[in-house]
């Protein structure tokens, strides 16, 4: 049976971010960090797994600063370094304030540039890292469905909505009708002002500023890394996951079939068994 899922705000320093949790807080933490889009939040990206896992792990999935119902910062900093310097500030306070000196991470895409900066900056207070989908390799060509993501306020409907969320996932038929209700329900939040500002200025290439790591800076990271990659991935390639993996000492490569962007919700079970796996030190 599923644990039960409770949302709240933390105030992390300056900021307040959106959580939901799953699991006793004794148990031991997970961070699992979503990725970027229109409309995503915390638990759009993990409530099934974070569900799943809650019985035997402390999971706290957060929405990220600039996303969702988490504080949105007016003016936002321009440009993904420099928003991301800014996220990972607060989610160490969002730690602080919860009393987790040391973590887990699982990020997805976006979330896991994050994670890899998470423990560049503070190696000390990670445990291990899951990358799924993750960004992280400098000088990548956006895929069309990235470019879509992107430019997604140059039209933004609902059915733009629907066809973006269909390149997230390798089968679209497979989830029916879902997509649309799924697009439907991400509308009004993407629509809101402050979610389409945080957007923008992340997507703000004209400011600069790195947005990937070069093999001897990810050779420094001594933990171990768990990088799973869907095969079918059309909006971060799966070359990305491979880069990662060949230029992090202690790294993993898991490469899910038949998968697009989403493993956690396309094969939620065989995603869970991988995280639960890797944690408890089973490969």
């Amino acid at each position: 049976m599923p644990a039960e899922i409770t949302t709240r705000d933390v105030q992390a320093g300056e900021h307040r971010l959106r959580i939901g949790t799953a699991g006793d807080p004794s148990a031991e933490p997970l961070l699992f960090l979503h990725g970027s889009g229109p409309g995503v939040s915390g638990l759009s990206n993990w409530e099934r797994l974070i569900g799943d896992l809650g019985d035997r792990y402390h999971c706290i999935a957060p929405d990220t600063l600039g996303f969702g119902d988490s504080d949105h910062p007016n003016p936002p900093p321009r440009g993904m370094a420099a928003f991301t310097e800014l996220r990972v500030a607060a989610t160490w306070k969002l730690l602080d304030a919860l009393g987790v000196d040391r973590v887990t991470l699982v990020g997805n895409s976006y979330g896991g540039q994050m994670s890899l900066a998470m423990t560049l900056e503070r190696p000390e207070r990670v445990a291990k890292v899951i990358l799924m989908g993750s960004g992280g390799m400098p000088d990548l060509k956006p895929l069309p469905g990235l470019a879509k993501l992107i430019g997604f306020y140059d039209d933004p409907t609902e059915d733009a909505m629907a066809e973006l969320l269909t390149l997230f996932v390798h089968d679209p038929s497979a989830f029916g009708p879902r997509i649309r209700e799924i697009a439907a329900g991400r509308m009004p939040r993407a629509l809101r002002e402050d979610v389409r500002r945080s957007h923008l200025a992340t997507f703000d290439f004209s400011a600069g500023g790195r947005i990937g790591w070069q093999p001897d800076e990810l050779a420094k990271i001594d933990k171990d890394v768990l990088v799973v990659a869907a095969r079918e991935d059309r909006i971060v390639p799966p070359e990305v996951s491979h880069y990662l993996s060949r230029h992090i000492p202690n790294a993993r490569l898991h490469i899910v079939p038949n998968c697009g962007h989403w493993s956690q919700i396309e094969h939620p079970e065989t995603f869970a068994n991988l995280v639960d796996g890797f944690v408890r030190g089973a490969f």
